[in-house]
């Protein structure tokens, strides 16, 4: 956006608590000046204190230009799509979330070279600390499959680290609502310096999101010191309405989001998006049965990557929606709506 920097995005979302800290300001910066720190401090960015444009006179802006808080909160239930499915990975997906329909969709993709690498979330297996990466081979992709999305981690991060030094040129990036959002910003700004970016997105796997959760605040605080729950003891974590955690003795602990509020990343509570109506397939458990992933397949973009997947018998598909109980989550969403 013309005549805007940091000193913008600064004061028009990170001091107002918009802020979705998502990372993309961090992968854009061609100073490498803005940088997350985890802690009290990581509610939004921080700035080394140098700025091309504010400093040196350089029009810059590309940090305002893909934040997705600098547009109007969706309004949409859904967003438009082609078709809503469910689908099942037929592959052999150990630690998968629900139906691992997103890790079969992503290892296709990667071994018939549709992508070259994937921008994602991974997890210590000790820990369960989430950080983001970039993933080039389906052997970790599946060994990191069911990585816990409902963690915040700045996760467009990582995208300048596959753009901008690994010089990727198929990318897919896998992200909640924000992320994706970050991502259409990327892909339709006429900015110069966004153009490595927008040209080297290949797809965009959007995951439904109601909030996402400070690791430190809700491992530390809320499951170890008040529940006793190790998390080594963790196989399962979703939110559907409420926080479901299962654990390896088979037992469920199911927790009032209410009861977590303070956990959640504060510029959540702006968030009106469930469905991440800006993907090229939008990925959750809510509306399919135990063992199956519902996918939104919005664009012909994302039907590529499907049918591929299908075709090569990664994949298998199911009409069986649970549409209503999207659509109420996705309303419920709604309520968060910003007065204008």
């Amino acid at each position: 956006m013309a005549g805007k920097n940091y000193l913008d995005l600064k004061a028009d979302i990170w001091d107002t608590d918009k802020c979705a800290a998502c990372g993309a300001c961090v992968a854009v910066c061609p100073a490498d000046a803005i940088y997350f720190e985890i802690g009290e401090d990581s509610t939004h960015p921080l700035n080394s204190g140098y700025c091309k444009e504010v400093n040196d006179g350089v029009p810059c802006g590309a940090c305002y230009e893909v934040c997705p808080r600098n547009e109007k909160s969706p309004s949409e239930v859904l967003g438009e799509y082609l078709t809503i499915t469910t689908a099942k990975a037929e592959m052999d997906v150990p630690r998968k979330q629900s139906g691992g329909a997103v890790t079969a969709i992503l290892t296709n993709a990667l071994e018939e070279g549709m992508i070259d690498a994937v921008v994602t979330v991974v997890e210590d297996q000790w820990t369960l600390k989430p950080s983001s990466a970039v993933i080039t081979s389906t052997d970790v992709l599946v060994h990191q499959a069911g990585s816990r999305y409902n963690w915040w981690v700045p996760l467009v991060a990582s995208l300048k680290e596959a753009v901008m030094t690994r010089k990727f040129t198929n990318i897919a990036v896998v992200g909640v609502p924000c992320v994706t959002q970050a991502m259409r910003q990327m892909r339709k700004s006429d900015l110069d310096l966004l153009r490595p970016f927008r040209k080297n997105i290949r797809f965009v796997m959007g995951l439904f999101c109601t909030e996402t959760f400070d690791y430190e605040k809700l491992v530390q605080d809320k499951l170890i010191t008040e529940r006793k729950i190790n998390p080594l003891d963790i196989i399962h974590f979703d939110v559907k309405g409420k926080l479901e955690i299962t654990l390896k003795d088979g037992s469920m602990t199911v927790i009032s989001l209410k009861d977590v509020d303070d956990c959640v990343r504060p510029g959540c509570h702006i968030c009106t998006d469930f469905t991440a109506i800006d993907a090229d397939v939008s990925a959750g458990s809510v509306g399919s049965s135990k063992g199956y992933t519902t996918l939104i397949i919005r664009n012909p973009v994302g039907k590529q990557f499907v049918d591929s997947a299908v075709n090569n018998g990664k994949l298998s598909l199911n009409d069986d929606v649970n549409l209503e109980l999207i659509e109420k989550l996705s309303k419920k969403k709604l309520e968060r709506m910003p007065e204008e």
